[in-house]
């Protein structure tokens, strides 16, 4: 993703699709840590707003994007919450 980045900067499509999947893999990792989830979320936030910015809300990466985003909000908030004691 650096790399993608620099050569074709923060707001191209392949770069968007790139961080999208990155943060996807990292919340479908069976071994993913808490940080991990952290990682994804903050990458889905960063790649949503320009998504949004650039490509328009109604884009289909866009609302994949944001999908993705709220289902990573989800893993995460359930990864930071105690479990109750029954």
């Amino acid at each position: 993703m650096p790399l993608s980045r620099r050569v074709l900067g923060r707001s191209n499509e392949i770069t968007l699709r790139l961080s999208w999947n990155y943060a996807r893999a990292l919340c479908n990792d069976p071994d993913a840590t808490l940080d991990d989830f952290r990682e994804a979320v903050a990458t889905l936030e960063d790649a949503d707003q320009i998504a949004r910015r650039v490509l328009g809300g109604a884009h289909p990466l866009a609302t994949g994007i944001e999908t993705s985003l709220r289902e990573a909000r989800a893993a995460l908030r359930a990864r930071e919450t105690p479990p109750r004691n029954a």
